[in-house]
């Protein structure tokens, strides 16, 4: 589980694609690395297969490849980065699975004073599970809802946000993962009994 609460912008550095999907060559300050341990790229919950000093590799599965825009990302390209919550960390964001449930586009930014406000196309298969001043994960970080509309919603961005984030690297109509909060489905699934 995460908290999407960045810990920082990784880099891609190696992108190797195979038969059976992709692996990417992650730059990363991250001590105590171990193999087999979750970290999310970007919103997305993946394995470490190796790692060095400086750096980890991830395994892109063909599913994880089609359902994200992983699978077009190239070296130079920014990411999101956070590991697994531990047990005894301190919880600031909301449940994170880092789970995509589906790949949205930018489709405004504003700067407003010192905040930002990034709107976003909400496709229909999650507008139920988007509410007004309700969480949501983009590209890994956990966002409050400023306004949402029927195809359309905002989130305002500190500064904090902005900078220390691959969010400062985003425009109009690129790609970002979006993860509705998984409280919502399960209290879906629990009313769909009663009806």
């Amino acid at each position: 589980m995460f908290t999407g609460i960045v810990e920082e912008t990784g880099s891609v550095v190696d992108v190797t694609d195979t038969d059976g999907g992709r692996r990417l060559r992650l730059r990363t300050t991250f001590d105590e690395l171990q193999h087999g341990q979750s970290i999310s790229v970007s919103g997305v919950c993946l394995t470490v297969e190796d790692y060095g000093e400086d750096w980890f590799e991830v395994f892109l599965a063909a599913e994880t490849v089609e359902k994200t825009y992983l699978g077009t990302v190239d070296v130079g390209d920014a990411v999101n980065l956070e590991r697994a919550l531990r047990a005894d960390g301190r919880f600031d964001g909301h449940i994170v699975q880092g789970h995509v449930d589906t790949t949205t586009e930018v489709t405004a930014i504003e700067q407003v004073g010192e905040d930002w406000f990034f709107e976003f196309a909400l496709p229909e298969d999650a507008a139920q599970y988007v509410v007004n001043k309700g969480s949501v994960t983009l590209d890994g970080i956990s966002l409050t809802v400023a306004e949402k509309r029927a195809d359309r919603f905002t989130v305002a961005i500190i500064p904090t946000t902005y900078e220390l984030t691959a969010l400062s690297t985003k425009e109009v109509g690129d790609p970002i993962h979006l993860e509705v909060d998984v409280v919502a489905k399960y209290v879906e699934s629990m009313l769909d009994g009663y009806r």
